[in-house]
C-alpha cells in the first residue's frame, strides 16, 4: 500500500470523499485527523491544503525525495493551495528531503500491526499473556454463534446493494456521533474505491444478526500478498451487540481468517497503541504528518535518529560504517517485497531472518524486571539503553571488542567469573587483580581498583561464585571516581532483595549493568543476555554484534516469557526459602567448615575433606562446581528442586565418615 500506484488511488478516493478534482481541502475539513492539528493557529487549519501522496485511509505515505516534493510545491502553487500535506510518514524513514524543503513534522500517532507466526493462539499468548487470550476466545465464540462472517469481494459489490447501503449508513452515524462532517468513508468515496485498481485486492467484511448489519468494514490485501491492511469498521452502537465488543471478536476472528489464509501479519491502523497491543500488535511505529505552511519552521531541537557515541567507544569502532542490517534495523518489512537477503524463499518463515528490532522485546523486559522488589528504578530507563546478546558473555566480549585497544588495562575482583579474565586476555589486555576482602568476600579493594587506572572495570554483585552482595557505598565509590567503565554483572540480582545498580544509569554514562535469562528466568537454551548502558554506548556495541544473532525461537521464547512473567516471578521467594533451609543443613554437617552468606540461587561451600566429598557426590551421580581454585577448599551448590537437594543432602548423610 506504499507503492506508487496504490498512493494514485487513494488520492483518486481521497478526491471522491472530498467531492473535487484534486485533493485540496483545509486541515480543518479532514475531522478524523484534526486532532493532529489542534496545536496549531486556527489560519494554518484553515487554509487550502493539498494532501500529497493521498494516504489517509490507514496506510502509511512512503517518506518523499527531493523531486517528489518539488512537483508537489509546484502542483499546490498551481492549485491555489498555501500548503502542503504529506501524511502518516513513519518516523524511522529518511525524512531528509521533507526538512530541506521546509516541512514540520506535526505528530500523529502510531501505525500497529501483528505478525501471525504459526499457531495464532500461541503468538497472541506470548504478546498478551494466557488471560487476555481466554477472553479474546471468549468473545470470539460468544458472538460467533450470534453474529455472521461474511468477505465481499469489492468487484462484486455491484450484486449486493445492501451491503454497500449499510456500509455506508453506519459510517456517517459514526462519523456524525465524532461530530465529523467530512468522513472519508461516503458513498462516493466507497464507489471510487470499488471502481479503482483496489478492486480486486479489497473486500468488505461485514456481520450481521438475524439479517441486521450490525458491523461493516474494509479490508485490503498487501501488494507483497503477505498480509492485509483492516482499513476501517464501523458498528452500529445502538444494537444490543454493540456493547459486547464488537471490534475485539471481530479482530480475533481476523487473525485467525487471515492465518488459515497463508497470509503473515494484520495491519490495524493507526492509533491506540497500547489497546491494540492487548491486541497482540507487536510492530508498533510512530508517525508524523509533515506540513510546509507559510510561518511554520522545523523545531530548534530534535531527537537524532542515532543516538551519539560517547568517548570509551575506540577510533575504529566509531569511525566503522554502521552494518547495512543494523543501521536498518527500524524500518519495517512486513509490507516490503524483500529481494535482500538472497534465502531460499522457496522455503517459507524458516528462510527468513529473525527480527533486529527488538524494542517492543526491550520494554516486555523492563516492565517484568520492574515488579522485582530491587528493580524500581528501571523506570527511568527505554527500549534504547537495553541490548540483548548472545548470553552475557557476549556481553563481555562486545564490551571488550568494542571499547578497548590491546595494552589497555582490566581490572577483576577475584574470585570472580572467569570470563572477564579470560576474554581479557583473549583481546592481549593487561588484566589487574583486585581480589575481594572480608570474611564474606564482599569488601572491595578500591583504592587498588581505582589506582589501577583501567578502561574497564568488572564487578560481579551479586558474587560469582561466592554469592554475597558487595557494599554498595565501595561500588558507588568506584563508579563515580573511575576515569573508564565500570561494568556491574547482576547475572543472579533476581534472587536478591537488595537494589539493583539499573537505576543509575540515567546518571552515570560509564556504567554498564549485565543480566541475564539464563539464571533466574530460566532460559539458558534460549541463550539471551542483557545489557543495559546509555543509548550511545548501546549503538556503538551494534556496531561491533554480529547481526541476527538473537535467533528467532529465542526471541519467541524470551517474549514468551516475559509477557506472562507471573510463574517465573513465583519461584523467586521459593529458592530463596530452600536456599535457607539447604544453607542451615550444610552448616549442621561434619564435613562442612563454612556455608557463605548467599543471595543468589546457590551456596559457597567450604569443606573439610574437599576431595573425598565431592568424589563421593560424583558416584552418587550428582555434579557441583568443584571452586577450590578460585576459593580454597570450596565446591558451588546449586539451589534445586527440593527432591534434587534432599539428594545431595542424603548423599553426604550416608557417606559423611
Amino acid at each position: 500500500m506504499r507503492r506508487p500506484s496504490d498512493i494514485d488511488a487513494l488520492e483518486r478516493v481521497l478526491c471522491a470523499a472530498l467531492g473535487s478534482d484534486a485533493p485540496v481541502c483545509s486541515l480543518a475539513d479532514l475531522d478524523h485527523l484534526s486532532g493532529a492539528f489542534a496545536a496549531l493557529d486556527r489560519e494554518v487549519v484553515e487554509r487550502p491544503t493539498l494532501i500529497g501522496g493521498g494516504a489517509l485511509y490507514n496506510p502509511t505515505t512512503p517518506a518523499p525525495g527531493h523531486d517528489f516534493l518539488d512537483k508537489l510545491l509546484r502542483r499546490a502553487h498551481a492549485l491555489g493551495a498555501e500548503q502542503v500535506l504529506v501524511p502518516h510518514v513513519r518516523r524511522v524513514d529518511d525524512t531528509r528531503a521533507l526538512r530541506a524543503a521546509g516541512f514540520v513534522p506535526v505528530p500523529a500517532g502510531e501505525e500497529c500491526a501483528v505478525r501471525l507466526t504459526g499457531d495464532v493462539d500461541e503468538a497472541l499468548r506470548t504478546r498478551i499473556g494466557a488471560g487476555r487470550l481466554r477472553d479474546l476466545r471468549r468473545r470470539h465464540l460468544a458472538l460467533a454463534r450470534e453474529v455472521t462472517w461474511e468477505r465481499i469481494p469489492l468487484s462484486e459489490l455491484g450484486g449486493r446493494p445492501w451491503a454497500r447501503e449499510a456500509f455506508v449508513e453506519l459510517h456517517l452515524h459514526d462519523a456524525a456521533r465524532h461530530g465529523d462532517s467530512h468522513h472519508p468513508y461516503g458513498a462516493a468515496a466507497l464507489d471510487a474505491l470499488a471502481g479503482g485498481p483496489w478492486r480486486e485486492r479489497a473486500e468488505m467484511l461485514v456481520r450481521r444478526h438475524r439479517g441486521v448489519v450490525v458491523q461493516a468494514g474494509l479490508l485490503m490485501g498487501s501488494h507483497n500478498g503477505r498480509g492485509v491492511h483492516y482499513l476501517t469498521q464501523a458498528i452500529r452502537h445502538d444494537h444490543p451487540l454493540a456493547a459486547r465488543n464488537l471490534y475485539v471478536a471481530t479482530v480475533y476472528a481476523l487473525y485467525r481468517d487471515a492465518r488459515r489464509a497463508g497470509l503473515d501479519w494484520v495491519h490495524l491502523g493507526r492509533g491506540g497503541a497500547e489497546a491494540k497491543r492487548r491486541l497482540g500488535a507487536d510492530l508498533v511505529h510512530p508517525l508524523d504528518h509533515w506540513l510546509h505552511a507559510p510561518g511554520l519552521a522545523l523545531p530548534a531541537t530534535g531527537r537524532a535518529r542515532e543516538p551519539r557515541l560517547p568517548e570509551f567507544v575506540t577510533p575504529p569502532v566509531a569511525d566503522a560504517a554502521v552494518p547495512g542490517p543494523v543501521r536498518d534495523r527500524h524500518l519495517p518489512r512486513f509490507d516490503t517485497v524483500d529481494l535482500s537477503s538472497n534465502t531460499n524463499a522457496l522455503l517459507g518463515a524458516e528462510a527468513q531472518y529473525p527480527d533486529l528490532d527488538t524494542s517492543d522485546l526491550a520494554r516486555a523486559y523492563l516492565g517484568a524486571i520492574s515488579k522485582l522488589p530491587g528493580d524500581g528504578g528501571v523506570a527511568a530507563l527505554d527500549a534504547d539503553h537495553v541490548l540483548f546478546t548472545h548470553g552475557a558473555v557476549d556481553g563481555v566480549a562486545l564490551l571488550l571488542q568494542a571499547l578497548t585497544a590491546p595494552g589497555h588495562r582490566v581490572v577483576v575482583t577475584p574470585p570472580a567469573f572467569e570470563a572477564y579474565a579470560h576474554r581479557a586476555a583473549l583481546s592481549r589486555l593487561v588484566v589487574v587483580g583486585a581480589p575481594l576482602r572480608g570474611e564474606d568476600l564482599a569488601e572491595l579493594d578500591t583504592e587498588r581498583i581505582l589506582a589501577a587506572d583501567a578502561r574497564v572495570t568488572f564487578l560481579c554483585d551479586p558474587s560469582d561464585p561466592v554469592g554475597t552482595r558487595l557494599d554498595r557505598e565501595q561500588v558507588l565509590e568506584v563508579v563515580s571516581n573511575s576515569a573508564g567503565l565500570v561494568v556491574i554483572d547482576e547475572a543472579y540480582v533476581e534472587f536478591s532483595e537488595d537494589p539493583s545498580y539499573a537505576d543509575l544509569l540515567t546518571r552515570h554514562d560509564n556504567l554498564v549493568v549485565l543480566r541475564t535469562l539464563s539464571k533466574a528466568w530460566g532460559l539458558a537454551r534460549a541463550r539471551c543476555g542483557v545489557l543495559l548502558a546509555a543509548p550511545g554506548l548501546v549503538e556503538g556495541l551494534r556496531r561491533v554484534q554480529v547481526p541476527f544473532g538473537f535467533t528467532a525461537p529465542a526471541q519467541d521464547a524470551v517474549r514468551a516469557r516475559l509477557t506472562s512473567p507471573r510463574q517465573a516471578l513465583a519461584t523467586f521467594p521459593l529458592i530463596r526459602a530452600e536456599r535457607a533451609r539447604m544453607a542451615a543443613a550444610l552448616a549442621a554437617h561434619p564435613l562442612v567448615d563454612r556455608v557463605f552468606p548467599s543471595e543468589t540461587n546457590f551456596l559457597l561451600v567450604r569443606l573439610h575433606k574437599h576431595d573425598h566429598v565431592l568424589d563421593l557426590l560424583r558416584r552418587a551421580g550428582i555434579l557441583v562446581a568443584d571452586t577450590s581454585h578460585l576459593v580454597a577448599d570450596t565446591c558451588r551448590v546449586g539451589i534445586g528442586t527440593r527432591r534434587a537437594n534432599n539428594a545431595l543432602l542424603e548423599a553426604l548423610s550416608l557417606r559423611s565418615l
